[in-house]
């Protein structure tokens, strides 16, 4: 039904929440619900860490893919609030129809395959494992050190 993301974004896809036929109520507590589990997250992967300095930068917004977008939606409205010079999304694949609608809400958009027959983003990998919360950790870490170790 939708998504959100750090700074109080909230992204909803009004189809969904339509033909669900959604009170105001059920998504405010589900919206909870999730900004519980985000805020679990934010403070596992961060470590303590600071939110990297977006202002004025190129920000390149990854994701495995695109189906409806309301995550990249969220996470686009998300770093807008931090001013970058400019806002990039780059998937590898995403449904036509959503990487058509999306050059309207960032700078540029990266789809390298765009089919009309989509289906779901699992579907375009041969494996699609979930990624544990401490994989994630472990790799940010990692990067962590290794932007440390170029700055000096």
């Amino acid at each position: 039904m939708g998504a959100i993301a750090s700074g109080g974004v909230r992204v909803l896809n009004d189809d969904v929440v339509h033909a669900l036929n959604l009170t105001t109520d059920a998504i405010d507590r589900v919206a909870a619900v999730e900004r519980q589990e985000l805020e679990r997250r934010e403070r596992l992967y961060r470590a303590g860490r600071p939110l990297p300095e977006l202002a004025d930068q190129v920000v390149i917004l990854v994701d495995d893919g695109l189906a409806t977008g309301s995550t990249m939606r969220a996470a686009v409205k998300a770093v807008r609030q931090h001013r970058p010079g400019k806002l990039v999304v780059a998937v590898p694949v995403g449904a036509a129809e959503t990487c058509e609608e999306f050059p309207k809400d960032m700078d540029e958009i990266v789809c390298v395959m765009a089919p009309e027959a989509f289906g779901a983003v699992g579907s375009w990998y041969e494996e699609f494992p979930q990624v544990s919360d401490e994989e994630v950790r472990q790799l940010l870490e990692q990067s962590s050190r290794e932007l440390v170790d170029r700055e000096r």
